[in-house]
């Protein structure tokens, strides 16, 4: 394979409150993805519980711990690159949990963490009301990953609908987003798909959004759809199943610089105009 082509892959699942029957699924579909070739996987935000937040102290750990420990385990393996999409980080600071993204790299090392800044904080009157800050502590940072053969800005779900941050990840050198989501099924059907090609056209990255689908048995409803489009805001594949599933695709990198040569919205950007602070720029 030429070296600009990436084969990744991003793992829909339909996580609940079983701790062990979620971790044990992603397992599964992690080995499914590596088997057709993929360096790359990412696995959707809360995968290896998505259920009720009293329970988050008891589901919550440190990184590295023992559930990073494992799936280092199938990284060092099989020799590709995991992305737990979330997990549950226990905050030394606060009862509080964190949701953070985690990167193992091939050598089963913890290569990258990213704690979600945006929380998931909403009132759309009869549809949905959810106040992820009420259990949740808000990260602080803006994280570029470096794998082999590309730059990943990573992000969680409802960060989608923050432009600002998908431009100051490109501005750090980021040719691949990372939306590993749990995006509600209200707001999913009309700004899902949106939103999703939006980041990608602004900054001509590829996106990676592994998603949670489904219905909890507490009755959280994801969206599901799990996708991987272009810079050009092409789809290249996309879930249309209600249940887990394995999407695998080859990404061509070659493409980010060729299509920011055509558009160079990153150099001919007004920050003087914008009214934003210098460390707001990269």
């Amino acid at each position: 394979m030429n070296a600009s082509k990436i084969k990744v892959a991003a793992v829909q699942l339909s996580s609940g409150s079983d701790a062990r029957s979620n971790v044990d699924t992603a397992i599964d579909l992690v080995l499914d993805a590596a088997g057709q070739g993929a360096s790359y996987i990412q696995l959707p935000e809360y995968f290896n519980y998505y259920g009720p937040t009293a329970n988050y102290a008891l589901i919550g750990e440190s990184i590295p711990g023992p559930l990073t420990d494992r799936f280092s385990a199938i990284a060092s393996s099989s020799k590709v690159t995991i992305h737990l999409g979330s997990m549950l980080e226990k905050s030394p600071r606060s009862e509080k949990c964190f949701n953070t993204s985690v990167i193992i790299n091939d050598d089963g090392l913890v290569g990258a963490t990213y704690r979600k800044a945006h929380l998931f904080d909403i009132e759309v009157p009869g549809k949905v009301s959810y106040m992820e800050s009420r259990a949740i502590e808000a990260g602080s940072d803006v994280v570029v990953a470096k794998l082999p053969g590309f730059d990943l800005g990573m992000s969680i779900c409802f960060d989608l609908r923050f432009p600002e941050l998908y431009r100051s990840l490109a501005l750090r050198g980021a040719t691949v987003f990372a939306i590993p989501s749990a995006f509600n099924a209200v707001t999913g059907a009309d700004h899902w798909d949106v939103l999703i090609k939006a980041r990608a056209i602004e900054n001509h990255a590829f996106v990676v959004a592994a998603a949670q689908a489904g219905t909890t048995k507490e009755g959280l409803s994801s969206y599901g759809h799990s996708i991987i489009v272009g810079p050009w805001g092409e789809v290249i594949a996309e879930s249309t199943s209600n249940a887990p599933d394995v999407l695998v695709a080859t990404i061509d990198l070659d493409e980010v610089a060729r299509r920011r040569s055509q558009i160079s919205v990153l150099e001919l950007r007004r920050p003087d105009l914008y009214g934003l602070r210098v460390d707001d720029e990269g």
